[in-house]
């Protein structure tokens, strides 16, 4: 799928998951919903970090371009060291390493360990990438003809804001993990959904998506997940734009309204 269809089925899942969370009695705060809705919407951009054309390569100038030349190379490394019998040869590691369960799971523990021991700063980090991606792909009309410099002072105004009004008190920064010192640790939760989210997506595509790597299936480690042939679509076609998107938004808006506990 394209960048805007992504970042909105990830913003969607985690109202989603604030719904759940609300129908067990365990409702979120609303900055955790919010907060975390934008940060699994930039995270759903995330695993496309191994594509050159895509937004989050794009999104920090050269910092996210010379990340996107690493991350292709291992990722095409990983693959020709692990592929399996059936798997054929590639030439590049797009849809490899990123488009993976494991690497989602790596993504959000990485960034919870960088929110509990970075302290604020960490927490400011992580958040600030999320919001830039957040705007890039929520708000990718706008901020295709707004300069990169004006995306990344909203996306860090953003960020701090969000700190502000979580780190008081009973608003959410020990929402889930309640011990000292585990503050923010929730802030993986929405990254590997976010990740998952986007695999899944890719999933319904013709190309399909190797999300349960390294699980064999068959003679294939990199197996490309994917509903039969005639239910998938091309990414950017009419069935993403016409059907998808909107899909999502009232999915999206039917999970807020549940995790606000406004319906019933």
């Amino acid at each position: 799928m394209m960048g805007p269809a992504h970042s909105l089925s990830g913003a969607a899942a985690w109202l989603g998951v604030g719904a759940a969370a609300a129908a067990w009695d365990h409702p979120m705060p609303w900055p955790v919903l919010l907060a975390g809705a934008l940060i699994c919407a930039g995270a759903a951009l995330a695993p496309d970090l191994d594509h050159k054309a895509a937004t989050i390569s794009r999104a920090f100038g050269p910092i996210s371009r010379a990340l996107c030349e690493v991350i292709d190379n291992l990722s095409y490394a990983v693959y020709k060291s692990t592929r399996g019998k059936g798997d054929p040869r590639r030439s590049g590691g797009h849809r490899t390493l990123t488009h993976t369960w494991v690497w989602a799971v790596l993504c959000g523990a990485g960034a919870s360990a960088a929110c509990v021991y970075g302290g604020r700063w960490g927490v400011l980090v992580v958040l600030f990438v999320h919001m830039v991606l957040a705007i890039e792909g929520l708000l990718w009309r706008h901020a295709r003809v707004s300069s990169d410099v004006l995306v990344w002072l909203l996306g860090a105004c953003s960020a701090w804001m969000l700190v502000e009004v979580l780190d008081k008190p009973g608003n959410g920064a020990a929402w889930l993990f309640t011990e000292p010192g585990q503050e923010y640790l929730w802030v993986g939760l929405p990254i590997v959904l976010g990740a998952l989210v986007h695999c899944i997506g890719d999933a319904l595509t013709v190309s399909g998506c190797p999300v349960l790597w390294p699980i064999p299936i068959g003679r294939r480690r990199w197996y490309p997940v994917g509903p039969p042939k005639g239910m998938r679509f091309r990414a950017g076609s009419r069935v993403e734009i016409k059907i998808l998107m909107p899909v999502f938004m009232a999915l999206g808006g039917a999970g807020a309204l549940g995790a606000l506990d406004l319906i019933g």
